[in-house]
């Protein structure tokens, strides 16, 4: 038997995407898709001093706007068209799954298929509009307040100036929602996860030449530097571990007599990954957290209420609390996504529809109770497993200055992400393979 490895280099390799005219256009349109968005990283919005505003920049580097930039691949930095990037289209696919937990007339719209399915992605273009328009609105009050050295980072503040930031930084995010739909629909991955993989990825040549300068000067010694890269690699090599491991439950069908001919009783396997929710919890957990901390950092920096001042000092980077609060909203969104992605009552519905069974295990209720006993138990140790690796680098990063992007929830999108792309491509491939016999089968059916 092939290893892993081998299997997966035998199952993806350039030549067989060479021969796939169907694949090469999708990866083409999601490069170009990648770079449209990071050259719009680097178109400033108007009206601000870029001078200035690095040097705020430079002094919150290690706070949550460091985190909020690096999910922007830079752009909040610069503060440019995509600053906002795509987290308030995040914000709002939390809240209205959320609704859809709560709400009847929701629930119903999403049972509704394809069709219920279009008008609660229409909600979420709006609440992301909506969305948007307060953070941007927060972002242009903020930027007025913000000055270095007697200087303001915005050149001519007013009203004129905070309508041209909401509509920017609006449009920006739009324009990346629909950018992320269109890379899904026509490339290759999610374009969402992808955008924000750009963003982090796109910057690793920075922070890494960061960290061998900080080597250079004394900053961090070689040794810790080379334990670095290896606690790097044994947290990518642990991530992968954890999202290709799976619980896999026995399905056994009866035999049925069909004629003379006795049919069935054959076996499959019911896999159930040990991180279910995925890289979505994270990501979730970072967008809820970013909103409050990122209106009291930009109020803070410019004499805001004491109150705020103390809302950013207690949700600073490292802090008790920022962590405590981190936590538990990973855990929480690792319980409510994959109770929203795998319903164990439905699936042991389909099961007995079909006459499959758990052996040992009666079907209907008892099979729905069983299997929501597993996935409690693989929520669980995926939940801890989820909190570990983002939180472990997170004292690294507020104890020893290292960089956001050897942070765990970084590795973890960039992980999971090339894992998800790299088998949507090694789907196709398969896909193409199989046209390919066909094809073959049906001309030499044609010369017999």
């Amino acid at each position: 038997m092939a290893s892993g490895a081998e299997q997966l280099a035998s199952s993806f390799n350039f030549g067989a995407i060479s021969k796939a005219a169907e694949l090469k256009k999708r990866i083409w349109f999601t490069l170009g898709a990648l770079i449209v968005y990071r050259l719009g990283t680097y178109i400033p919005i108007p009206g601000i001093d870029p001078g200035i505003l690095k040097e705020i920049f430079e002094q919150n580097a290690g706070g949550i706007l460091g985190m909020f930039d690096m999910f922007a691949g830079g752009a909040l930095g610069r503060m440019t068209i995509f600053a906002l990037n795509i987290m308030p289209y995040i914000s709002a696919a939390i809240i209205m799954q959320l609704m859809t937990a709560v709400s009847p007339n929701l629930e119903n719209l999403k049972k509704e298929g394809e069709a219920g399915r279009k008008k609660i992605n229409q909600y979420t273009r709006y609440l992301t509009v909506l969305l948007a328009a307060v953070q941007a609105y927060g972002i242009s009050v903020g930027l007025e307040n913000m000055a270095s050295g007697g200087n303001s980072a915005v050149t001519n503040p007013g009203l004129f100036f905070r309508a041209t930031t909401v509509i920017t930084l609006v449009g920006g995010t739009v324009f990346l929602m629909w950018l992320g739909e269109q890379i899904t629909a026509r490339g290759i991955g999610n374009g969402i996860s992808l955008i924000i993989f750009a963003g982090i990825v796109a910057n690793l040549p920075q922070a890494l030449a960061g960290t061998l300068e900080l080597g250079r000067t004394g900053a961090l010694s070689a040794a810790f530097i080379i334990l670095l890269v290896f606690m790097s690699i044994a947290v990518i090599a642990f991530i992968v571990f954890i999202e290709r491991s799976q619980r896999r439950i026995t399905i056994q069908y009866p035999k049925r007599q069909v004629g003379n001919k006795m049919t069935g009783g054959e076996s499959s396997h019911l896999p159930l990954k040990l991180n279910v929710s995925g890289v979505i919890p994270p990501i979730f957990a970072s967008s809820i957290l970013l909103m409050p901390v990122t209106f009291a950092q930009f109020s803070a920096s410019g004499g805001g209420p004491e109150w705020l001042n103390t809302v950013n000092a207690l949700l600073g980077r490292g802090q008790p609390l920022y962590l405590a609060v981190y936590i538990g909203l990973i855990v929480f969104f690792a319980f409510f996504y994959t109770a929203i992605v795998f319903n164990p009552a439905e699936t042991a519905d389909n099961l007995k529809r079909y006459g499959g069974f758990v052996p040992g295990i009666r079907p209907g209720k008892n099979t729905a109770d069983y299997l929501d006993y597993v996935l409690t138990r693989l929520t669980v140790v995926g939940a801890m497993y989820l909190a570990a690796v983002c939180m472990l680098p997170e004292i690294l990063i507020s104890q020893y200055q290292v960089p956001f992007y050897f942070g765990g929830t970084s590795l973890l999108i960039v992980v999971t992400v090339t894992l998800d792309t790299v088998g949507q491509i090694q789907s196709h491939l398969i896909a193409h393979q199989y046209d390919g016999l066909i094809k073959k089968s049906k001309l030499r059916g044609r010369r017999g």
